[in-house]
């Protein structure tokens, strides 16, 4: 019943979108359909947030259980354990299970999350297996239980997503729409766990949309809004700011902004060193003679020595970043956080067990600001923690933006937006200066993808039809006798010599046109070739008669067809759509009015026009003295008199 509603439901908003957007031309694709999205999105959402708090729980229970033996499932840190050397087998153990469970269970339950989620939305059509919304929490609750230093945003935006794909695979959609619906999910994930919802809706269309569009924008923020207000009542979870802190006076002054600069510099020089780090270990662990089932058991070997030499390196760690940007650090804690933490993180997640990056990154740099605070002005407590941590975060994960966002909403402390603001975007030039890739999509090109994470209007959406068609095009009447026919074709050489061709001689289609000079249709040269032919084997190959073509025969009487009024991109979809690279040009309002030909050849004049307006360099203003000459003027030099006379100096005319 209830698919009978959705699909009669689903029809009745096709049909009017569709009626709606017949013959016209809007800054928007959108249609009525996305009104059904966004209500699945919003339930998405609130399912998200019950999913967060479920996988915050099973991460309490497990810390619980293994490092003090309790049945209790509040988050717990691992630092105040009194296991002492045997505490080194926890982690271990840990990663056993998470290595049996990826060998046996799906192997897609490794990494830290989202770049997962982007190779399902990228290469699988948006679709993720159901088991993996099962094992992939199950898993990152082992591993971060068990005292691995990562953050549960990554497990839980890959669990969203994956519950947001299986509902979106449970209707008839596209895949475009699944995508939507994954994001969907994994926006709410972010939003429940950080109390987020505007920086979760623009990681989501900044990182994984990969398009700015509202038939998906506004179903992602949605499911970020449904999420929010539900964690506001789930327990544990509440409303309030995840890492709040007192309001300060807003930072202008120079002195601060200007040290804003250097923080950026050593943030993105951070941000370098943790990516290469993570990736550097990747491939020693590539080099092992093992199975990548038992890396793992390396990363935790490396998490339990680590814990032993600064035990709050162990587990999420979020009271760690509250301390640091509340300003409550000590050198111990700096440097624990710095190096320990940064290597059990690098070489546990690079060994293929499961958690997320965010956290461990909010730390690394906090840690790294803390250590700046002792030689930069000071501002106020926790200042510089707060602003290194964005940068770092924002240039390792490529989305400066968002993070200043994120960094506001984790603290509502609006106050410090424009110094978050000058040291995230000076870090992330660093980073995109020095590296390809992000920490996020190197693991995707490493596996065979190209990711490009720039956005800019497409040039064919700007260059209109008008503008590329040719008007010097060849067209047939429906009476032309074989004279005409044979003259036509014999004027027109083979393909491999079109290149140097007069433009009238590319042509490969030919509109068909009436006595009123009408479009009757389209003809394609290899079917003139073909109506000779039949026409040779009936009269003789020698025939010379003038006898009229029947061209109705091979005439296509219902062309697709462009119009001069819309951009190059609709026209170039239209071509993939129907398998064709020519179109004859009409008006929208008489479709019988040829105007000229398009083709896919015509359409490349939009990028070559981009690739010169960003190659071709030129000056256009001119400046000029302060005293020259007016344009009417004219200066001119004479040659000195050969003789002046006693009162006569040589000097110059102005004509």
């Amino acid at each position: 019943m209830i698919s009978g509603v959705w699909r009669k439901t689903a029809n009745f908003l096709d049909n009017l979108g569709n009626h709606e957007a017949v013959g016209k031309l809007g800054d928007f694709t959108m249609t009525p359909r996305t009104i059904l999205i966004s209500l699945i999105a919003l339930v998405l959402g609130a399912v998200s947030a019950l999913i967060a708090l479920a996988l915050l729980r099973l991460i309490g229970l497990i810390t619980n259980l293994t490092f003090y033996g309790r049945w209790d499932f509040s988050l717990t840190s691992p630092a105040g354990n009194t296991l002492g050397w045997f505490m080194i087998f926890i982690p271990i153990g840990g990663s056993l299970l998470v290595g049996l469970i990826a060998r046996y269970g799906s192997e897609r339950i490794r990494g830290h999350g989202i770049p997962e989620a982007l190779e399902s939305i990228l290469m699988n059509g948006s679709r993720v297996e159901p088991k993996v919304a099962v094992l992939k929490p199950v898993a990152s609750a082992i591993a971060i239980g068990t005292g691995g230093p990562f953050g549960a945003e990554g497990p839980i935006i890959m669990t969203g997503g994956a519950f947001g794909s299986m509902i979106a695979q449970l209707f008839h959609l596209t895949a475009a729409e699944r995508k939507t619906l994954l994001v969907a999910g994994a926006a709410g994930g972010m939003a429940a766990i950080f109390n987020t919802p505007i920086a979760a809706t623009l990681l989501a269309v900044e990182l994984m949309l990969f398009e700015w569009k509202p038939r998906s924008l506004i179903p992602v923020a949605l499911a970020s809004v449904a999420a929010t207000v539900a964690r506001s009542y789930l327990p544990g979870l509440g409303p309030d700011a995840l890492f709040a802190t007192p309001l300060h006076a807003p930072v202008w002054t120079l002195g601060p902004l200007l040290a804003c600069v250097l923080v950026g510099i050593l943030a993105g020089i951070l941000a370098v060193l943790l990516t290469l780090a993570v990736y550097a270990s990747e491939d020693m662990f590539h080099k092992l003679p093992i199975h990548w089932m038992w890396w793992p058991i390396i990363g935790g070997v490396v998490i339990g020595i680590g814990g032993l030499i600064y035990p709050p390196a162990l587990g999420v760690g979020y009271d760690l970043i509250h301390q640091l940007v509340l300003g409550n650090f000590t050198l111990q804690m700096i440097f624990g956080l710095l190096i320990v933490k940064a290597i059990m993180w690098a070489v546990s997640l690079s060994s293929g067990t499961s958690g997320g990056v965010l956290a461990p990154l909010l730390l690394i740099g906090g840690a790294l600001g803390a250590l700046e605070s002792l030689f930069l002005p000071a501002v106020f407590p926790g200042f510089w923690p707060l602003i290194s941590m964005a940068a770092v975060l924002g240039a390792t994960i490529g989305c400066p933006l968002t993070i200043v966002v994120f960094a506001i909403e984790l603290t509502h402390n609006v106050t410090t937006f424009l110094p978050l603001l000058l040291a995230s975007i000076v870090a992330y030039g660093l980073v995109v200066l020095v590296m390809r890739r992000s920490i996020l999509t190197e693991k995707i090109s490493r596996r065979g993808y190209h990711l490009s994470r720039e956005y800019a209007a497409d040039p064919l959406e700007i260059l209109f039809v008008r503008e590329a068609m040719r008007t010097n095009v060849i067209a047939l009447t429906s009476t032309m006798n074989r004279g005409d026919l044979l003259k036509l074709l014999s004027s027109t050489k083979s393909s491999q010599e079109e290149i140097s061709m007069p433009q009238h001689q590319h042509q490969r289609l030919y509109p068909v046109l009436d006595a009123d000079k009408l479009l009757l249709g389209v003809v394609t040269r290899k079917d003139l070739e073909k109506l000779f032919s039949e026409h040779a084997e009936r009269n003789g190959a020698g025939s010379h008669d003038e006898q009229v073509y029947e061209l109705a025969s091979v005439i296509h009487s219902q062309p697709v067809v462009a119009y001069t009024d819309e951009p190059l991109r609709a026209t170039v979809y239209r071509m993939a759509e129907f398998g064709l690279t020519r179109f004859p040009v009409v008006e929208r309002e008489r479709p019988d009015h040829l105007l000229g030909m398009i083709s896919l050849q015509d359409s490349l004049k939009a990028r070559v026009r981009n690739l010169d307006e960003e190659r071709h360099r030129e000056r256009v203003l001119k400046l000029r003295l302060l005293f020259a000459s007016r344009p009417s003027e004219r200066v001119v030099e004479l040659e000195p008199d050969p003789d002046p006379g006693p009162e006569r100096e040589p000097e110059s005319k102005r004509v």
